[in-house]
């Protein structure tokens, strides 16, 4: 493909259309083992667009597919020729109809949007997969979705009543109950009715190859749903009309306990006989791996793996009495009944995260889909989980089980040997088939076989079953234009794996990456979950603000991963261009090293990054100014009246910052006039003397901004009976080195740092940290930078958050602050790294009703002052501080323990913020 022809398609059509190498790196994989370099990315705005990026394809001889959130864990969302985004465009309700209960919508609509919109009228879409809050209508009709709910309200191919498609020749079809709508379809079904109804349909879950069993007379002679779950293959959507059911009026959850996954299995029937809307089951493991990343878990019966059977009724009583009723008759060890919907969000939780906290094995192991959603008759799971714990024993391979009990469906990822064992991998793909077609099931229960499965097809299907798949996307698309290798003619399972030619990659002094072994296994934490993509400004999140400001893909942790698994595997530099694009808008907030399912880190990635790129090379100007930060500010406090005189100065800040890469639209944080080290030399006091001594890390922050907050944070650990000290020599975290790539620097520092704390800390004393972002780094990248220094993990394991301290002092009581309300902003370091429970438990001792902003502050340590990023800055700010700054009475105190968050609130909204330390001291 030329550079004249993507110059001739961006002049034919109105969307974007981008073949750089970092897109194309980004839209290499979705949620699958795939890797599938495409050769450009297109984004359509309209159907025109659709159609004339169709034909141009055709005349480049350029296979297509479309593509919406990138989900799929089958590799059927990834292609060679053009892919086709609609999730940034065409992505709209264009028609709701209550009264008829349907909508009309585009391909691109992301699933709880659809859910948001219908909700105003009582309605719902009944399909409701875990990756609903950025999973398409367009995906989930590709690969007909389903989700827990399925059991009430069907699959996504019970939902479609029209669908308006472009076929691979171009032309526009409108796909309802009347085969002739495309010609030779109605002969193609008199000719081939005795294997669509003796093959296909046998059991809901049927899900492998094409579904035209929807094609009989008995079943209704639908087009439209024939057409779900064909994978791209034999059309482009551009709209669809959807059924919609209303929403319950009340749900009860029964939480069964049993001893263990196919033990839970065979109470299917009895559970079922109560006509539950839900029935999901979990094994103890995942639970367990659940708890190990932090999640808060509801109170579980007794038992090895549970079942969460949901009710539904027209009030609560009616709901519960139906979930007590299948309680009682059904053959569990024990039960709870749940009816508090905000304990079942919880529980659904859970659930929501399997996928992508399942990408582990308890043993550490990373996990994989490939086997990712079989699924067998109801009332034959039980037995068909007892043979697969046997395969999986015999091809050494371990898994996390969950999924859709009441369907028969099991989703499970496995330690599969996809790199160092790859005949072993194959082998165990068709033994697990051959196991699930003997007890009459399904390679793929929901998420469609792609490239992950369609070559087990001929194990399933009779030869005579595969040529009538052939023959029926050849009425759709004669040139196989679309989604070649899917389904039809498929390539290897092994073929174009991502992990295939990964070697390992060489340390050069960076991080230890001591949970992965180096950067190439851990940039492959990403497989694509697309928890990154979640618009969560509505409910508010922390992870990929850059994302929900931008909406695009680069902007995603999923994205940036993908170009770094492109570094890796060789196919970019360090220092490529396109690795710079990719980890520019990071903030390095940290929120993806807690939010993502999978623990990916891309803010210690860009450190790596940075810290490879520019080994030998000179940096950008920033780096030496905000990278080295400290540095300057210890000289800037010893004559702080002259330093605020010059950043006071208009002309001459804007001047220094354009020179130092930094925007001048910001203005210059003044210094304190005496800093809180100079204030602490003159200390004519020390109470408690023979108390207990507890350790203050005076950051620089702290130190030459704001030392009032130390002096508050000495009163309150004064408070708790303890002596203060502090570090004798000014020491430094080495944070603002990190996050610029300056890796050395910020080991000097650390090391540093652990000679003034040896004795204090061999003599067991603890560390209170004031500054989120630094207090971070000495509980996590100390250890990730100094790995053989023996005394980083004892001071890792010492350090604590001043809200920490406190609460872990018995008798101590902070001030009442009731009838006082409360805005706090959590420091992203601290919600990744720290936890933020602590601080909401002594907020909400001293009685203030507290408002907690869910969502970065945009301003992220010196993203937001580089030159470039204050726009970005800003709308990240939107998502979240500044609504909430805006809907706050003036008066109300705004609590920010990171001085990035406290300068962002200042600068963007003219409030001032309070640490907690002078909140509870009222300094």
């Amino acid at each position: 493909m030329t550079d004249s022809w993507v110059r001739a398609l961006r002049d034919r059509i109105d969307g974007e259309v981008d073949a750089d190498d970092r897109r194309r790196a980004e839209y290499s994989s979705d949620a699958s083992n795939y890797r599938v370099v495409p050769a450009a990315v297109v984004y359509p705005r309209g159907d025109d667009d659709v159609a004339r990026a169709l034909w141009a394809a055709r005349e480049e001889g350029l296979p297509v597919t479309a593509r919406g959130g990138g989900t799929s864990v089958a590799g059927n969302a990834i292609g060679s020729g053009l892919i086709l985004d609609f999730s940034r465009h065409m992505n709209g309700v264009l028609a709701m109809d209550p009264e008829q209960r349907c909508a009309r919508v585009q391909p691109g609509l992301v699933l709880s949007e659809l859910q948001r919109v219908a909700g105003r009228h009582g309605l719902r879409l009944g399909p409701d997969p875990s990756t609903q809050n950025r999973c398409t209508l367009g995906g989930m009709l590709g690969n007909n979705a389903c989700g827990p709910r399925a059991v009430a309200w069907g699959r996504t191919s019970d939902t479609v009543h029209e669908l308006r498609i472009l076929d691979g020749t171009g032309s526009e079809r409108r796909l309802g109950s009347d085969l002739s709508a495309l010609p030779g379809l109605p002969e193609f079904t008199r000719r081939h009715l005795a294997t669509l109804r003796t093959e296909l349909g046998r059991f809901e879950r049927q899900a492998s190859g094409y579904g035209l069993h929807y094609l009989t007379p008995e079943r209704g002679s639908s087009i439209a749903r024939a057409f779900v779950g064909s994978e791209g293959t034999c059309g482009l959507i551009l709209d669809a009309t959807v059924e919609l059911v209303p929403v319950p009026r009340a749900t009860a959850v029964a939480v069964l306990g049993y001893p263990d996954m196919p033990t839970a299995a065979d109470d299917v029937k009895a559970v079922m006989a109560g006509h539950p809307i839900a029935v999901e089951g979990l094994d103890a493991r995942l639970v367990d791996v659940v708890r190990a990343h932090g999640r808060a878990v509801p109170e579980l019966p007794a038992g090895g793996a549970w079942l969460f059977v949901e009710f539904a009724g027209e009030s609560t009583e009616f709901a519960r009495d139906s979930a007590a009723s299948v309680a009682r008759s059904c053959g569990a060890l024990d039960s709870r009944i749940v009816t508090d919907p905000a304990v079942a969000a919880r529980l659904w939780r859970i659930r929501a995260d399997g996928a992508g906290l399942a990408g582990r094995t308890p043993a550490g192991e990373p996990a994989w889909p490939g086997w990712e959603d079989a699924a067998v008759p109801p009332e034959r799971l039980g037995d068909y989980l007892r043979d697969f714990d046997r395969l999986m024993h015999e091809y050494r391979v371990d898994g996390l089980l969950y999924g859709h009990i009441g369907d028969g469906c099991i989703h499970v990822r496995l330690d599969l040997p996809i790199a160092d064992a790859p005949q072993r991998f194959r082998d165990f793909l068709y033994a697990a088939t051959d196991l699930v077609v003997r007890h009459g099931g399904s390679a793929s229960g929901e998420h469609g076989d792609g490239r992950a499965r369609s070559e087990l097809l001929a194990r399933m299907y009779s030869p005579a079953a595969l040529r009538v798949f052939a023959e029926f996307k050849t009425l759709f698309d004669p040139d196989d234009a679309l989604n070649p290798g899917v389904l039809v003619r498929p390539e290897p399972v092994d073929a174009r794996l991502r992990l295939a030619g990964v070697g390992p990659v060489p340390a050069v002094g960076g991080f230890a990456f001591g949970a992965d072994g180096d950067i190439g296994a851990a940039v492959h934490r990403c497989v694509g979950v697309g928890k990154c993509r979640a618009d969560t400004r509505a409910a508010g999140g922390f992870m990929c603000p850059s994302y929900l400001a931008t909406a695009d893909e680069k902007d995603s942790t999923r994205g940036r991963a993908r170009v770094l698994q492109e570094v890796v595997r060789g196919a970019l530099d360090w220092r490529d261009e396109a690795v710079a694009q990719s980890l520019d808008l990071c903030l390095s907030c940290r929120a993806c090293s807690s939010d993502c399912p999978a623990g990916v880190d891309m803010a210690t990635y860009k450190s790596e990054t940075l810290y490879r790129a520019y080994q030998g090379r000179p940096r950008p100007m920033d780096h030496y100014v905000l990278g080295q930060l400290p540095r300057w500010l210890a000289v800037g406090t010893r004559v702080p009246r002259i330093v605020n005189a010059l950043t006071g100065n208009r002309r001459l800040r804007s001047w220094g910052m354009r020179l130092a890469g930094m925007d001048p639209r910001r203005p210059a944080p003044r210094l304190a006039p005496r800093s809180f080290r100079r204030q602490w030399a003159s200390r004519d006091r020390d109470l408690h003397r023979d108390g207990p001594v507890a350790m203050l890390w005076i950051d620089s922050f702290t130190d030459a901004f704001a030392p009032e907050i130390g002096w508050a944070a000495v009163e309150l650990i004064e408070s708790a009976g303890y002596r203060v000290r502090i570090p004798q020599r000014r020491v430094c975290c080495g944070l603002t080195w990190i996050s610029t790539g300056q890796l050395d620097g910020a080991r000097k520092r650390l090391r540093a740092g652990l000679e003034a704390l040896d004795e204090h800390i061999r003599a067991g004393g603890p560390v209170i940290g004031l500054e989120p972002s630094c207090t971070a780094v000495l509980r996590s990248d100390l250890i990730e930078l100094l790995p053989d220094d023996p005394r980083a993990a004892p001071t890792a394991r010492a350090v604590r958050t001043l809200a920490e301290f406190l609460v872990e002092q018995p008798g101590w009581q902070p001030p009442d602050r009731s009838g006082e309300t409360v805005v706090v902003q959590p420091h992203c370091h601290q919600h990744a790294v720290l936890g933020f429970d602590a601080d909401l438990a002594l907020l909400r001792r001293t009685g203030a009703t507290i408002t907690e902003i869910n969502g970065c502050c945009g301003l992220a340590g010196n993203f937001g002052m580089q030159a470039g990023h204050y726009d970005i800055s800003v709308a990240v700010a939107e998502n979240g501080l500044l609504p909430a700054l805006r809907s706050a009475d003036p008066e109300t105190p705004l609590l920010a323990d990171g001085f990035s968050c406290r300068t962002q609130a200042e600068q963007l909204a003219g409030r001032r913020g309070l640490h907690l330390a002078r909140y509870l001291t009222g300094r």
